[in-house]
């Protein structure tokens, strides 16, 4: 296997000359074309593109000639050239760095000392420095370390090598000195407490070779890694302008070797990957480096039981483990926290038993899921703007690998290494069913699980089905996660009950041709699984008809298709067709229709409205509405006080905080990032308590403890003067390449929903306003700031990317979100999102801002289509003037939509802990 990977890395860099080349050539045939006169220029295009047309044709004709291996190996050639071509470039995040830089040097007067106080965080206004807020920190931490002990995975333990029967152990690799202990950019935390590896062996009772430590700190390459971390937006533009290969490591010498040898038998190296914010993983940087290859190799050939620790909030390529016997185990640890070194230090000692679960599914090969067909640059010839084709519909992680490989077992285990859910325990459960209740309104089980090993543990119960299918009917998976349970510090022949439950209607599949949700008739698996892939006990549960769902369950609002507009047309994974409807990127369309032209440089604004009263004075204030409905009259009154300049202040400036309009009794509010803990995405730095990555807190798979984390974050928040949380972040890990991987939670929506309800719960029970975050579709950095139009089928978003938002609403009953910077449907701030399906359809009540705002996100477009407030840190004033603009054009729509983001904005403050 190893021998395979190497000689697929040799080809790819010889495709990778290829594409470099070739674009070399174009830039320079370009540059000749744009030299001529106007008709030369015009004839030279038509001819350039009539030969291009008569080389692929003449290639095809030869292809027919070839042998079937050769057309095969061409085919993969030219798929990975594809690929190669159009893969995500972390350089080009230099352009939010030239963007904000230009705004600087550009504008004058208010607008530089907007920027300037905007990214200082002037004003934001909290005192972490009192005795509650110590406390506060404290009890954080104790949740943080808790998390990151029950998010640890151990993916393998081959002869019970883990715990370490001799403390003793040698750390090899640079990557020791540079923990990951989170991602970057708003994801990222205080690290100020952060514990040190070796502190963290050492604290744990493992002793760890000291003189190989002095080797590696010694070496000029780590001078400057030792210690040293960076935060917020340098960590981002760091990551932006970093080399898209995975990292180097330096040679280590035959000496330090042999002297290791003789200090233990034990050795551990750890592989890491680099994501932040605003720029997406390359597939090499989830491969190792040849140095790392180098470095495995050789400790592996010189040490008999060896330790590969994952630390990395991207799904890494780790076939190489099973090219080396003396790779005995492997712990996942993610990006874990300041504290999750210890965790590490625990279960090598012993002292923990890692109880967590991966959340996503870690195949052979990275670019083995269809959607990694359609990640990365593209862009539309005659629009300004990139595009994305979700073409891998609900085929998304194991959806595709389980239903794909579904009766191939060895083709599944040639492709999948560890499946989504795994993860292993130093002791054994049994699993027993007690009891069950199936019928067509719900489902439960009752599951006792007993611990038969020999040491304490906690266990979690995965609960999946598998739904009739019809070839060429309803899309759907071979098999869905609808629910789990974990159970508590299970003591040696100790047992649990487990009641695991859920509507059987949330086995129901969208149907978009009759614009409904059905449950077809037929038998429906109810599986009980240690993972997705391996299952202890199937329940068949029969519907003999079809069931019909038309309207919501909780708010009876009809459902209808809201995401038709466009007239781009995809051709979408279907399992009854893997070979003809499979995602590729070569019969795109780069050719933008005029309607989704329009779409996109066009808006409507509704001048039917009925202008709203402003200015009135009805000697209220905002506090005399506390406790009252969003419906209820007085609101109107209040709202008619609000003139037109005090709201478009207001909605202009919500970047970070809301203004305050004392006439009124409109208090200032401060909004804070991020989703592992308080941060500030300028240069300010906020002590907080910080958390793991949100993917550590799923891995979990406690829906308990992440209540406890949202209850924790929401006590700070309290200590703090904090009353809006940028997070949690629900969006999919829908390829390994996304760069907010660390950030986001799972692969599955149903996991992403439960864990991201429970924080957002929990911090809601404390008056803290979660914005739910980026709704929706935000799975790639590359060209979201610029402006990205992401197309999919109706029943893709519906059952995998608005899944986990609807479950945080309805379950834990979120007032706010924060809207991506995609563009829906051809629309960014859609209405139909925004409005039909969040508000209308799920019932929200409550406030929307934007993600950060860039130049396409435009005020006026915002307020009349459902995003209440601007997170904008580089042009509140422009876009006031913008607003002042549109108000004298359109000024009853304008002022309805301001007067509505009021309404949203206030009535979402009132639910805060500042109304006590």
């Amino acid at each position: 296997m190893f021998k395979y990977f190497k000689k697929k890395r040799e080809k790819k860099q010889e495709i990778l000359h290829r594409v470099k080349t070739d674009k070399a050539k174009r830039k320079e045939r370009k540059q000749e074309i744009a030299a001529l006169p106007g008709t030369e220029r015009k004839a030279e295009i038509k001819g350039d593109k009539l030969s291009r047309k008569k080389q692929k044709q003449q290639r095809k004709e030869e292809l027919k000639t070839s042998s079937r291996k050769e057309r095969r190996a061409a085919k993969k050639d030219a798929r990975m050239y594809r690929k190669l071509k159009n893969r995500p470039v972390r350089f080009a995040g230099w352009s939010v760095l030239a963007a904000l830089l230009l705004v600087i040097v550009v504008t004058v007067g208010p607008t530089v000392a907007s920027v300037v106080g905007n990214l200082s965080g002037k004003h934001i206004t909290i005192d972490t420095t009192s005795e509650e807020a110590d406390e506060a920190r404290a009890a954080a931490d104790q949740v943080s370390e808790e998390i990151a002990d029950e998010g640890l995975v151990l993916l393998k333990n081959d002869n019970d090598s883990l715990p370490l029967e001799d403390e003793k152990i040698n750390v090899f690799g640079s990557t020791a000195f540079t923990f990951k202990y989170g991602g970057g950019g708003s994801g990222a935390s205080d690290l100020s407490r952060a514990v040190n590896l070796f502190d963290a062996l050492a604290d744990a009772g493992i002793d760890y070779n000291e003189d190989l430590y002095d080797y590696y700190a010694g070496l000029p390459e780590l001078e400057e890694s030792v210690g040293n971390t960076d935060a917020g937006i340098v960590q981002v533009f760091k990551g932006m302008v970093s080399s898209d290969e995975a990292a180097g490591e330096p040679d280590v010498s035959d000496e330090a070797i042999d002297q290791a040898k003789a200090y233990s038998e034990n050795a551990m190296i750890i592989v890491q990957s680099e994501g932040v914010e605003a720029s997406d993983i390359s597939d090499n940087q989830l491969k190792l480096s040849d140095e790392m290859d180098r470095l495995i190799e050789k400790v592996t050939d010189n040490f008999s039981n060896v330790t590969i620790v994952v630390n990395a909030g991207n799904t890494l390529e780790l076939g190489f483990v099973e090219a080396y016997p003396s790779i005995q185990s492997v712990i996942w640890t993610g990006t874990p926290g300041p504290l999750g070194t210890r965790s590490l230090a625990e279960a090598l000692s012993g002292e923990l038993n890692p109880s967590g679960r991966i959340t996503d599914t870690y195949a052979y090969d990275t670019e083995s899921s269809p959607a990694s067909e359609n990640f990365g640059d593209y862009k539309y010839d005659n629009l300004d703007k990139a595009y994305l084709n979700y073409e891998e519909g609900i085929y998304v992680g194991y959806r595709y690998y389980e239903t794909f490989y579904e009766g191939d077992e060895e083709g599944y285990n040639q492709a999948v290494q560890f499946p989504f859910g795994h993860g292993l325990s130093y002791t054994t459960f049994d699993w027993n069913i007690v009891d069950q209740e199936l019928d067509n309104d719900s489902i439960e089980l009752e599951v006792e699980v007993t611990n038969t090993g020999e040491v304490a543990g906690k266990d979690v119960v995965q609960l999946y089905y598998s739904a009739p299918y019809t070839p060429g009917g309803i899309e759907k998976s071979a098999i869905n996660l609808v629910s789990f349970e974990k159970t508590g510090s299970l003591e040696p022949g100790e047992s649990e009950v487990l009641t695991i439950s859920y509507d059987t209607r949330d086995m129901a599949s969208y149907d978009i041709s009759d614009e409904n949700y059905i449950l077809e008739n037929g038998t429906y698996e109810i599986k009980l699984g240690r993972n997705v892939h391996e299952i202890d006990d199937t329940l068949d549960f029969e519907i003999a008809e079809d069931i019909v769902y038309q309207t919501d369950t909780d708010t009876g609002t009809e459902y209808e298709n809201r995401f038709t507009e466009s007239e781009n047309e995809l051709t979408v994974l279907s399992r009854n067709d893997w070979e003809g409807t499979y995602p590729s990127d070569q019969n795109d369309s780069k050719v933008a229709s005029d309607k989704v032209i329009e779409r996109v440089q066009g808006h409507e604004y509704n001048d039917d409205v009925e202008m709203p009263e402003t200015g009135a004075e009805n000697g209220l204030l905002l506090e005399d509405l506390k406790g009252l409905d969003y419906d209820d009259p007085l609101w109107d009154e209040f709202l008619d006080q609000l003139t037109v300049d005090q709201m478009i202040d207001y909605v202009t400036e919500g970047a970070y905080h809301t203004r305050e309009i004392d006439e009124h009794g409109i208090p200032n509010t401060v909004l804070m990032d991020g989703p592992a803990g308080f941060s500030f995405f300028g240069f300010k730095q906020v002590e907080a308590g910080a958390y793991p990555t949100e993917i550590v807190v799923a891995s979990t798979w406690n829906k308990e403890l992440a209540y406890e984390m949202g209850d924790m974050i929401g006590q700070e928040a309290k200590a703090y003067g904090i009353h809006g949380w940028y997070a949690p972040a629900l969006n999919i890990h829908r390829s390994p390449l996304g760069g907010r991987n660390f950030e986001y939670m799972s692969e599955d929506p149903v996991l992403n929903g439960m864990i991201g309800a429970g924080m957002a719960k929990g911090a809601q029970d404390q008056g803290v306003t979660v914005f739910m975050k980026h709704f929706i579709m935000n799975e790639q950095e590359t060209n979201a700031r610029s402006g990205l139009l992401v197309w999919s089928d109706e029943q893709t978003m519906r059952e995998i990317h608005l899944r986990p938002f609807e479950m945080a609403v309805k379950e834990a009953g979120v007032t706010g979100a924060m809207s991506s910077f995609s563009y829906i449907d051809g629309k960014w701030a859609n209405p139909a999102l925004l409005n039909g399906m969040l508000r209308d359809e799920w019932g929200f009540q409550g406030v929307v801002s934007s993600d950060a705002v860039f130049g396409f996100m435009e005020a006026p477009q915002a307020v009349t289509s459902g995003n209440d407030l601007m997170l904008d840190v580089l042009t509140a004033p422009d876009q006031k003037q913008r607003l002042e603009e549109a108000h004298e054009e359109h000024p009853e729509a304008i002022t309805a939509g301001l007067r509505n983001s009021m309404h949203n904005s206030l009535y979402t403050t009132l639910k805060t802990h500042i109304s006590n």
